[in-house]
């Protein structure tokens, strides 16, 4: 059984064979267990001392710096020790064996050490989440992101609302209790109703930008289109300069959604390669292009393909789609005028391409702030929050108490998004995105 109590241990580096990894342990039983190890624990907290690490029988295991955190200045809270030894898998397994001898210590569950620092008070739910997605991050403006939220950028936005929704309740709670009292004039609910008015517009444009937060994040979807033979595996292969679709005369080679990653001007896009659309019996082939169609439907951007050199036989096309003519090195046949014309074969265009991608993108993003939700959690709480103030504001007949109870709702559906309410049972979710030792 798992137990909060217990001290974990977890190699919070990368995979070994390393140069260097770093055993991290938490609990109350971290300064014993270094001392065990090392002989003492170093003269002064969070400064890096050369040791040898020995078992409790005296064979050595290597040379290491140990560091110590003690609680509740620390990661977790709890008091924190770092090996930081050689990395090969040998020495780590040899000092994983010896940490499993000591009583009441253990190896840690994936997101464990971040779950002990939410549940001490050291970070809230976006600060972890921004931790994890930080730990993920590819592409520049995903580390920005991550950045912002990890360090509380987006936490000090919402916890600034929470205030002013808690004052708004005492004030209007103090006008029903003490309705007589000087010091609580009628008038102050009026003030209060001001504010909440300010406060509903700010979540509302907070909320706009949601859709830029989740582009960041999880990428800006393009997906390739086109008739059977139209050079759409072709064109994904030259934009990621390597061989991901199999290429071939043969028309309706793809038969399933392909997808790999590019990173343009710093934000992740994410690249579909699709079935050729057109009309067929052959069952394995509708299959593809149904499932075409579907990711057709969620694109940020679609490219449509067609051979140039051929007369177009395509009427209509999805909206706002980009419309790319291929194989322009041959002559052409096609009246339809493009937005670009491109050649894979002698790498015509392309970089035009790219640089297309990259201002379609920009269109739909250009976040003044990185303080800006980017998971649909936050999104759905931060609805509800915004719901349930244009409630209390928008209903002025309402009694004064069923209106404070509206702010009450905006409060612990905001108080979700950081995790001051009800969130037992997000927790392993969250939690769950961590590898061991984070």
């Amino acid at each position: 059984m798992i137990r909060s109590t217990d001290t974990i241990y977890a190699l919070s580096s990368g995979s070994v064979p390393a140069g260097v990894a770093v055993m991290r342990v938490s609990g109350r039983e971290a300064s014993a267990v270094l001392t065990s190890l090392a002989g003492h624990i170093p003269a002064s907290p969070r400064q890096a001392t050369l040791r040898t690490i020995r078992t409790r029988n005296g064979i050595k295991l290597d040379s290491a710096l140990i560091l110590f955190f003690p609680g509740p200045r620390s990661f977790t809270g709890e008091d924190v020790a770092e090996i930081h030894l050689h990395g090969g898998r040998a020495v780590v397994e040899a000092l994983h064996r010896e940490l499993n001898t000591f009583e009441n210590v253990r190896q840690a569950e994936a997101g464990e050490f971040s779950r002990r620092a939410f549940e001490n008070g050291k970070l809230d739910l976006v600060e972890i989440e921004g931790l994890a997605d930080l730990i993920a991050a590819e592409t520049e403006m995903q580390r920005r992101l991550a950045m912002e939220h990890s360090s509380g950028g987006l936490s000090a936005l919402y916890n600034s609302w929470a205030d002013r929704l808690t004052r708004g309740r005492a004030l209007i709670e103090a006008e029903l209790d003490f309705p007589d009292e000087d010091d609580v004039p009628g008038s102050v609910s009026d003030s209060v109703w001001l504010d909440m008015q300010r406060l509903a517009r700010e979540i509302a444009a907070h909320l706009h930008e949601a859709a830029t937060g989740e582009i960041i994040r999880d990428g800006f979807k393009v997906v390739i289109a086109g008739e059977p033979n139209a050079g759409k595996s072709s064109l994904m292969n030259a934009l990621v300069r390597r061989d991901v679709a199999i290429v071939t005369d043969i028309a309706g080679t793809t038969r399933d959604v392909l997808q790999t990653d590019l990173n343009i001007d710093g934000y992740l896009v994410k690249l579909f390669d699709t079935a050729g659309l057109r009309e067929t019996v052959e069952s394995v082939e509708r299959e593809g292009i149904r499932r075409a169609e579907a990711v057709i439907s969620q694109a940020d951007l679609v490219l449509y393909l067609e051979d140039q050199s051929l007369r177009s036989s395509v009427q209509t096309l999805p909206a706002d789609a980009l419309l790319v003519g291929t194989k322009s090195d041959l002559p052409a046949s096609s009246e339809r005028q493009y937005d670009l014309l491109v050649s894979v074969k002698q790498g015509l265009g392309l970089d035009e391409l790219r640089l297309a991608i990259g201002q379609r993108l920009k269109d739909k993003v250009h976040p003044s702030s990185m303080a800006i939700p980017s998971r649909t959690r936050h999104v759905d709480s931060l609805s509800q929050c915004l719901h349930a103030v244009d409630a209390a504001i928008q209903s002025p007949s309402r009694g004064l108490d069923l209106r404070a109870e509206d702010l009450r709702i905006a409060s612990e559906a905001l108080g979700r998004v950081t995790g001051r309410v009800d969130v037992e049972n997000l927790l392993d979710v969250i939690f769950g995105e961590f590898c061991i030792g984070k």
